[in-house]
């Protein structure tokens, strides 16, 4: 296929695909899946290899956001029945983090559930870092607290933090439609202030919400702009009591698709998979290790996720290995990570289809699917690292 010899050539050479190929890309058959997961792997292998980044989720704060995101259980006004609970000490998330870290989890990522943290909240989550890395010298660790305020990246940098979570999620023209109290703006604005505070940025996207496939290639290519270091890719768990519950879009094969087309437009960042690959790729996960280099091991933040050990099994099985402390994620030339690590933008240095509409079909609700966490951080239940 000429598209899929293209792409890879701009793959390897680090150059952006157009519009209209990513476009293709999604808009590619079934019977032409396994070409476009081979050749979007070749790109992975390139400047990856066949390694597989561990991260580990530790949820500081559950629930309780005053926030109106209709994608999240921890929402205000979500009905979802999610563990609640307040800030968790210093030795809990510590003693949390250590599990995944048993695990093999290189990066330890600190969520925390509001709109975003007071001077006080960053001095919590400080401690943290700082309790963390007292315990694990080698180990990675992303802060994920909401919308930044001036002086706060600076000061989590200081504490010993590597990098900052802030997704994009979807594309501009459609965000006001997922989110009305705050703007797609303030999200750019605390991922520059990440950037510029020289901390490693890591932005994504949520798939499955109903968007087009512009909308894809907008956040795709919004999220290349911006350079961040890691791009999750996360696939909607539609819990029940919010106001996505019954948006199912997405098949194995359109997120294959997805995955293959965030490979080609970002060839040399770390692609994660994120939420909700249990419940959308399923007995299809291994095939997505060849797009992407990262993945989170066991439980997120409010749902359950697949056994630790399942995950390892699956990366060996797959002919893939776990990423080593020892061992840099990013290629050579963006190795220094945070701000000026990349090239091409960043601030430092067919028609429109409906998700789900091409190729296969959206499949029916597989609510059996979708568990609510119960055990790890926030409770007494040993988690499933």
């Amino acid at each position: 296929m000429d598209l899929l010899n293209t792409l890879v050539d701009k793959g390897l050479r680090r150059e952006t695909p157009t519009r209209a190929e990513a476009l293709a890309v999604l808009a590619t058959s079934d019977d032409d899946l396994l070409e476009v997961v081979a050749a979007a792997g070749k790109v992975r292998r390139h400047w990856f290899g066949r390694r597989v980044k561990l991260n580990y989720l530790v949820n500081l704060k559950s629930g309780l956001c005053p926030e109106d995101c209709s994608y999240c259980s921890q929402r205000l006004g979500s009905e979802a029945g999610i563990l609640k609970y307040t800030w968790l000490k210093p030795d809990q998330a510590s003693q949390a983090a250590a599990a995944g870290l048993a695990g093999g989890a290189k990066r330890v990522c600190l969520v925390a559930s509001g709109r975003g943290p007071t001077d006080r909240d960053v001095d919590r989550v400080s401690d943290t870092i700082k309790a963390i890395k007292e315990q694990n010298e080698d180990v990675e660790v992303c802060a994920c607290l909401g919308l930044l305020s001036h002086g706060q990246a600076e000061r989590l940098r200081e504490a010993g933090a590597d990098a900052y979570n802030h997704n994009l999620n979807t594309s501009e023209s459609t965000y006001g439609d997922i989110t009305t109290t705050h703007t797609y703006a303030d999200r750019v604005d605390t991922v520059r202030k990440a950037h510029a505070a020289g901390l490693s940025a890591c932005s994504g996207l949520i798939a499955g919400m109903g968007e087009s496939d512009e909308d894809l290639v907008d956040v795709v290519f919004s999220l290349r702009e911006l350079d961040p270091d890691s791009v999750p890719v996360n696939f909607l768990i539609p819990f029940e009591g919010t106001p996505l519950a019954k948006e199912w879009n997405l098949t194995p094969q359109r997120c294959l698709r997805i995955l293959a087309m965030v490979r080609f437009v970002c060839p040399d960042v770390e692609v994660r998979i994120a939420g909700g690959r249990e419940v959308h790729l399923r007995t299809m996960q291994p095939l997505a290790l060849h797009l992407a280099n990262s993945v989170f091991l066991g439980d997120y933040l409010t749902s359950e996720g697949q056994a630790g050990k399942a995950d390892l099994e699956m990366i060996a099985d797959a002919g893939f290995e776990v990423e080593g402390t020892d061992q840099v994620t990013l290629p050579e030339h963006r190795a220094g990570g945070g701000c000026g690590s990349g090239e091409g933008g960043g601030v430092c240095g067919p028609a429109a289809t409906e998700a789900g509409s091409c190729g296969s079909a959206a499949e029916e609700p597989r609510t059996d699917l979708v568990a609510v966490r119960r055990r790890g951080a926030g409770t007494d239940l040993a988690p499933n690292a």
